[in-house]
């Protein structure tokens, strides 16, 4: 009589919040296959669901509830729910209290005893686990499965800075630089694999290599912009007042560095700024950006601004408005307060009513709309480099290299152009996802930019 072999287990990772968390899923996802489970699209088809969760601010920590209660309504015939992340981290018992649907919840870092509590929950695996075991047989560094077009590269981990509104050291602990060595062993994996960006990400990555004598972020970008390839680097997340002029003049020189620099700024009034715990000025900030753009050409510059803050009166959110205004940043991003329980800024003084939270930040978002558009016009008519991110047999979806993935506008290529050869056939050039074309931009929106192929 043969012996029957179960099928592999399925499994399956929702996440939710930031790029961090979508390289500790895909890292995971990774240590999972390594193990012999497979991981699947839909969690409809899982025996273990799994949530990658948020807990930064409110309306996060919100999604991340929504999410996990929809996938305890689909437990069935032993399907299993598995929480871990920073909401898992900051409300553990509260949440197996109120969802008793969760099987297993574990905070950040705790990879190895996940994918041990799911073997031992899967008939395949009970057999090879022991109580004693302290983590799967296979390292949790598997680097993560990623679109062709692009993928995160986590350099650290935590951060040391001490905002007053922020949790993420305290979920996250003190700033980890990862190993250089790792970090361009898995940019190799990638390059090979045909992904065509490095999305470069960290609660700060200015703050890269504080831990090893000499080596930082210039020299890491370096050694990543000499592996051989066809690819770009794309940097998330600088702490203004840390961005060095050798860091500048990297990112001007390198031609692999995509001329374009996320940098929270959070505030521009120095009263704000100094109650949020931020180092910097208003004037220093100018000083800064109006230095990136004589160095940089063409640099896009991404911001994101907390409005209102505890203390903050009309007075500063209108100085704030008009730094948006002067500076006119091509990306922005607003975020309204949210008090957070364990943060200095939950006990100030002077919190701010939430209709006129919302109300300020619609303000800011309507200007930056303006600014937007305005800023998109100037590129009608002009030809730029685009990054293929989805295609399909009528709208292709791009990124010039002013475009993060999934966090900025796209570029919407409707009909390609067609060479004369194929004219006649009534072909379109066939572009692919991770494909780098020529476009020419031929309209454009407050966020979005129509093109063609040339």
């Amino acid at each position: 009589m043969s012996k029957i072999i179960p099928a592999p287990a399925k499994i399956h990772i929702t996440t939710l919040g930031c790029p961090k968390n979508t390289v500790d899923s895909g890292h995971l996802a990774g240590a999972f296959t390594a193990e012999g489970f497979v991981a699947v699209e839909n969690a409809d088809d899982a025996d273990i669901m799994l949530v990658n969760t948020c807990g930064f601010i409110k309306d996060a920590k919100e999604e991340s509830i929504e999410e996990v209660l929809r996938l305890a309504q689909m437990k069935e015939s032993g399907r299993k729910l598995v929480v871990f992340g920073c909401l898992a981290a900051r409300y553990r018992d509260e949440l197996l209290k109120e969802i008793p649907e969760i099987d297993g919840i574990w905070g950040v870092g705790e990879e190895a005893r996940i994918i041990e509590y799911c073997k031992k929950q899967m008939p395949e695996f009970r057999s090879q686990s022991s109580e004693g075991k302290s983590g799967p047989t296979k390292s949790c560094s598997t680097s993560p499965v990623a679109s062709l077009s692009h993928a995160y590269l986590k350099i650290a981990e935590g951060c040391d800075k001490k905002c007053t509104f922020c949790v993420i050291p305290s979920i996250r602990g003190a700033f980890r630089s990862i190993r250089p060595e790792l970090i361009i062993a898995e940019a190799r994996e990638y390059i090979n694999a045909g992904v065509r960006e490095l999305i470069l990400v960290a609660q700060d990555i200015t703050n890269y290599g504080k831990e090893f004598d000499g080596y930082g972020l210039v020299s890491l970008l370096r050694d990543l912009a000499a592996l051989p390839g066809d690819f770009y680097i794309r940097l998330l997340y600088l702490y203004p007042t840390a961005i060095s002029k050798d860091l500048i003049e990297c990112i001007a020189a390198e031609d692999k560095i995509q001329k374009y620099l996320d940098i929270p700024l959070q505030h521009s009034e120095d009263k704000i700024l100094r109650l949020m715990g931020r180092r910097g000025t208003r004037n220093e900030y100018r000083k800064l950006i109006r230095t990136l753009r004589r160095h940089i050409p063409g640099v896009a510059l991404r911001t994101t601004f907390i409005t209102g803050f505890p203390g903050e009166t009309e007075e500063d959110f209108k100085g704030l408005i008009d730094f948006i205004e002067e500076m006119r940043f091509d990306r922005l991003g607003a975020f309204i307060f949210s008090k957070e329980e364990g943060t200095p800024s939950a006990g100030l003084k002077g919190q701010v009513p939430e209709n006129v939270k919302r109300r300020r930040f619609e303000e800011i978002m309507k200007h930056q709309s303006l600014i937007s558009l305005e800023l998109n016009r100037e590129l009608v008519g002009r030809r730029f480099r685009a990054i293929i991110d989805e295609g399909a047999e009528d709208v292709t979806l791009a990124r010039l290299y002013s475009h993060t993935p999934e966090i900025d506008g796209v570029v919407i290529i409707e009909k390609a152009k067609v060479s004369a050869g194929q004219k006649d056939k009534g072909r379109r050039p066939a572009v692919k996802v991770g494909d780098v074309v020529t476009v020419e931009i031929t309209d454009a929106y407050d966020y979005d930019l129509k093109a063609e192929i040339v």
